[in-house]
């Protein structure tokens, strides 16, 4: 399918329907998808009734940084220190670890106690329905429901894990596709200013092999050695072989 409009990268963290909290360890080195761990355990999301686990492909756009030392004007949160969020409400069910290029159609302010915590609304760009889905309004009506769903998945996810409800910014309103852009551009240069050291890293693993000029970047035979380092001290490998990591 062809399909026009702003794209980018995303970085499958979540598949839909899954419930193992999967995402970008990025205070390890080369940042590595692995599944959160909680109190010694690994972490799980609780089914939100009516759904069974995550209701999108859930993820983050690479070279995105919502910096902790950023106050955001218009809710006065700063950033939760992580790579900005993408919901894919397209229907292919994707894997971890998986790029796809996705079509920005909005946003949504969540405020994830206290910090930050932006959600852009996209669709899979080789989705059946992405080329006549072009911002929010679009999804409101072809997609009845699919948006309040959203916004009560976020509200309530946590709860279960004895964590009060998330709040939102805008009244829980989805701000439309240009606003999206202004706000990945802003995490974008703030990322840039994190790769060049510029500024605090926050304890985030800045190495790379692919940022021109980074001061964090090392050669392939370097990263190699850290990926190999890591498989033999985690033994990451399942009982069939298969690498249960991800490195992006």
């Amino acid at each position: 399918y062809k399909c026009n409009g702003v794209l980018y990268n995303m970085v499958v963290e979540v598949p839909r329907w899954s419930n193992a909290k999967m995402e970008i360890a990025t205070k390890e080195p080369l940042n590595p998808i692995k599944q959160d761990v909680k109190k010694g355990k690994p972490r799980y999301v609780a089914n939100i009734f009516p759904h069974k686990g995550y209701i999108w492909n859930y993820g983050a756009l690479p070279q995105t940084w919502e910096d902790p030392n950023h106050k955001d004007k218009e809710t006065n949160c700063c950033g939760d220190n992580d790579p900005i969020d993408v919901c894919d409400i397209g229907t292919q069910v994707c894997s971890p670890g998986q790029v796809i290029q996705v079509k920005v159609l909005g946003i949504l302010a969540m405020i994830d106690e206290g910090e930050m915590d932006w959600k852009v609304i996209a669709i899979n760009a080789n989705d059946q329905d992405a080329e006549k889905l072009n911002c929010i309004e679009d999804v409101r009506k072809s997609r009845p429901g699919h948006l309040e769903a959203t916004v009560e998945w976020f509200r309530k996810y946590k709860v279960p894990d004895g964590k009060p409800e998330n709040q939102f910014g805008f009244n829980g309103e989805f701000k439309d596709k240009d606003f999206a852009v202004e706000i990945i551009k802003s995490t974008h240069e703030h990322w840039r200013a994190l790769v060049q050291k510029q500024t605090n890293a926050g304890g985030i693993e800045c190495k790379n092999l692919s940022c021109c000029n980074s001061p964090f970047q090392f050669s392939a035979d370097e990263a190699r050695a850290v990926v190999q380092s890591v498989r033999a001290s985690k033994n990451v490998y399942g009982s069939n072989g298969v690498d249960k990591w991800h490195f992006v």
